[in-house]
Protein backbone atom coordinates (compact mmCIF):
# COMPACT_ATOMS: atom_id res chain seq x y z
CA UNK A 1 0.00 0.00 0.00
CA UNK A 2 2.67 2.31 0.76
CA UNK A 3 4.37 2.15 -2.46
CA UNK A 4 1.82 4.26 -4.25
CA UNK A 5 1.95 7.16 -1.57
CA UNK A 6 5.25 9.36 -2.20
CA UNK A 7 7.01 12.11 -0.92
CA UNK A 8 8.04 15.14 -2.60
CA UNK A 9 10.63 17.21 -2.01
CA UNK A 10 9.72 20.83 -1.51
CA UNK A 11 6.96 20.08 -1.35
CA UNK A 12 4.57 19.23 2.03
CA UNK A 13 2.21 16.60 2.84
CA UNK A 14 2.33 13.16 1.10
CA UNK A 15 1.06 12.55 -2.34
CA UNK A 16 -0.69 10.01 -4.34
CA UNK A 17 -0.07 9.28 -8.15
CA UNK A 18 -2.59 9.41 -10.31
CA UNK A 19 -0.67 9.25 -13.61
CA UNK A 20 2.39 9.24 -15.29
CA UNK A 21 3.52 11.37 -18.15
CA UNK A 22 6.83 11.49 -20.70
CA UNK A 23 8.68 13.72 -18.16
CA UNK A 24 6.23 14.01 -14.97
CA UNK A 25 3.71 12.13 -12.56
CA UNK A 26 0.39 13.34 -11.83
CA UNK A 27 0.59 13.21 -8.51
CA UNK A 28 -2.56 13.72 -5.91
CA UNK A 29 -2.16 15.32 -2.33
CA UNK A 30 -3.45 13.54 0.59
CA UNK A 31 -3.92 16.65 2.19
CA UNK A 32 -5.94 18.93 -0.08
CA UNK A 33 -6.47 16.65 -3.03
CA UNK A 34 -5.38 18.68 -5.58
CA UNK A 35 -3.50 17.50 -8.44
CA UNK A 36 -0.44 18.75 -9.33
CA UNK A 37 2.75 17.93 -11.59
CA UNK A 38 5.62 16.43 -10.22
CA UNK A 39 8.92 16.81 -12.74
CA UNK A 40 12.08 14.38 -13.11
CA UNK A 41 13.91 17.06 -11.48
CA UNK A 42 11.91 16.26 -8.20
CA UNK A 43 13.02 14.36 -5.52
CA UNK A 44 10.26 12.02 -5.24
CA UNK A 45 10.36 8.57 -2.59
CA UNK A 46 7.98 5.80 -2.58
CA UNK A 47 7.13 5.39 1.39
CA UNK A 48 7.80 1.65 0.89
CA UNK A 49 11.19 2.34 -0.40
CA UNK A 50 12.01 3.95 3.07
CA UNK A 51 13.38 2.41 6.25
CA UNK A 52 13.93 3.24 9.60
CA UNK A 53 18.12 2.18 11.38
CA UNK A 54 17.60 0.11 14.26
CA UNK A 55 20.88 -0.99 16.06
CA UNK A 56 20.54 -4.70 14.18
CA UNK A 57 18.72 -3.89 11.16
CA UNK A 58 16.65 -1.29 8.99
CA UNK A 59 13.02 -1.80 9.53
CA UNK A 60 10.60 -1.09 6.48
CA UNK A 61 8.41 2.26 7.22
CA UNK A 62 5.24 -0.17 7.37
CA UNK A 63 6.08 -1.62 10.51
CA UNK A 64 7.06 1.62 12.35
CA UNK A 65 4.17 2.62 11.53
CA UNK A 66 2.69 -0.25 12.72
CA UNK A 67 3.84 0.14 16.07
CA UNK A 68 2.48 3.57 15.79
CA UNK A 69 -0.80 2.43 15.33
CA UNK A 70 -0.46 -0.16 17.99
CA UNK A 71 0.49 2.30 20.55
CA UNK A 72 -1.95 5.07 19.43
CA UNK A 73 -4.98 2.34 19.46
CA UNK A 74 -5.53 3.44 15.90
CA UNK A 75 -6.12 7.00 16.89
CA UNK A 76 -4.20 10.04 15.45
CA UNK A 77 -0.51 11.50 17.23
CA UNK A 78 -1.46 14.44 19.30
CA UNK A 79 1.96 16.53 18.23
CA UNK A 80 2.27 19.86 19.22
CA UNK A 81 4.38 22.06 16.91
CA UNK A 82 6.80 22.88 19.27
CA UNK A 83 7.37 19.62 20.99
CA UNK A 84 11.07 19.15 22.00
CA UNK A 85 13.95 16.75 20.62
CA UNK A 86 13.44 15.24 23.92
CA UNK A 87 10.36 14.32 23.86
CA UNK A 88 10.38 12.79 20.14
CA UNK A 89 13.25 10.51 21.61
CA UNK A 90 10.91 9.02 24.11
CA UNK A 91 7.79 8.83 22.10
CA UNK A 92 9.98 7.23 19.45
CA UNK A 93 11.92 4.55 22.00
CA UNK A 94 7.72 3.17 22.93
CA UNK A 95 7.17 2.04 19.49
CA UNK A 96 10.77 1.42 18.31
CA UNK A 97 13.21 0.71 21.03
CA UNK A 98 15.86 -0.27 18.97
CA UNK A 99 16.55 2.57 16.82
CA UNK A 100 19.75 3.80 16.21
CA UNK A 101 19.81 6.86 18.26
CA UNK A 102 22.65 7.69 16.35
CA UNK A 103 21.25 7.73 12.51
CA UNK A 104 17.13 8.43 13.53
CA UNK A 105 17.08 12.46 13.88
CA UNK A 106 14.23 14.29 16.18
CA UNK A 107 13.52 15.65 12.57
CA UNK A 108 13.43 12.32 10.82
CA UNK A 109 10.96 11.22 14.06
CA UNK A 110 8.98 14.47 13.83
CA UNK A 111 8.17 13.28 9.95
CA UNK A 112 7.52 10.15 10.50
CA UNK A 113 4.63 10.90 13.02
CA UNK A 114 3.14 13.83 10.90
CA UNK A 115 3.04 11.27 7.83
CA UNK A 116 0.99 8.90 9.91
CA UNK A 117 -1.03 11.75 11.16
CA UNK A 118 -1.75 11.88 7.14
CA UNK A 119 -1.96 8.39 6.52
CA UNK A 120 -5.11 8.47 8.95
CA UNK A 121 -6.28 11.05 7.94
CA UNK A 122 -6.31 10.24 4.37
CA UNK A 123 -7.82 6.43 5.30
CA UNK A 124 -5.01 4.65 4.46
CA UNK A 125 -4.24 2.38 7.77
CA UNK A 126 -3.45 -1.18 6.67
CA UNK A 127 0.44 -0.04 6.25
CA UNK A 128 1.66 -3.11 6.00
CA UNK A 129 -0.41 -4.81 3.12
CA UNK A 130 1.35 -6.83 1.00
CA UNK A 131 0.19 -6.69 -2.86
CA UNK A 132 0.52 -9.90 -4.55
CA UNK A 133 1.40 -10.48 -7.82
CA UNK A 134 -0.51 -11.98 -9.98
CA UNK A 135 0.88 -14.79 -11.85
CA UNK A 136 -0.43 -15.45 -15.11
CA UNK A 137 -2.59 -18.94 -15.33
CA UNK A 138 0.04 -22.04 -16.78
CA UNK A 139 -1.55 -22.99 -20.19
CA UNK A 140 -3.02 -26.75 -20.64
CA UNK A 141 -0.61 -28.95 -21.58
CA UNK A 142 2.30 -27.34 -20.89
CA UNK A 143 3.00 -28.71 -17.84
CA UNK A 144 2.50 -32.59 -19.17
CA UNK A 145 5.99 -34.09 -19.89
Amino acid sequence: MLKEILSVSGKPGLFKMVSQGKNMYIVESLLDGKRVPVYARDKVVSLGDIAVYTETEELPLATVLNNIKIKESGAAIDMKSNIQPAELRTYFEQILPEYDKDKVYPSDMKKIMGWYNILLNAGITDFEKVEQEETPPTPKGELDS
